[in-house]
C-alpha cells in the first residue's frame, strides 16, 4: 500500500489523537521514501501518553513521522 492510500484509511483515527493537528504525506529526508506526517501542537514523550493516544511508528508498512507545529491559527 502507499503513502497516500495508507494516510486515506487512518487519517480520522490519528486526528482523534492527543495534539493531533492535522496528517499530510511527505518524504523522509535521508531516504526519500514517501512517509504519512502527524502533525502535533507539541512533542510529548511517549511516556506521558495514554497509550491510545501514542503515534505509531508505521501504518501498513509506511513510516510516520511526527512533527511539532506549535498552535495552528487562521491567517
Amino acid at each position: 500500500m502507499d503513502a497516500s492510500q495508507a494516510r486515506s484509511r487512518h487519517e480520522d483515527r490519528l486526528m482523534k489523537l492527543a495534539n493531533v493537528t492535522g496528517v499530510g504525506i511527505g518524504r523522509d529526508e535521508n531516504s526519500g521514501a514517501d512517509v504519512i506526517v502527524v502533525f502535533v501542537t507539541r512533542k510529548v514523550p511517549r511516556d506521558r501518553l495514554r497509550d491510545e493516544d501514542v503515534v505509531p511508528e508505521v501504518l501498513e508498512d509506511v513510516p510516520v513521522r511526527v512533527l511539532a507545529i506549535g498552535e495552528p491559527t487562521a491567517q
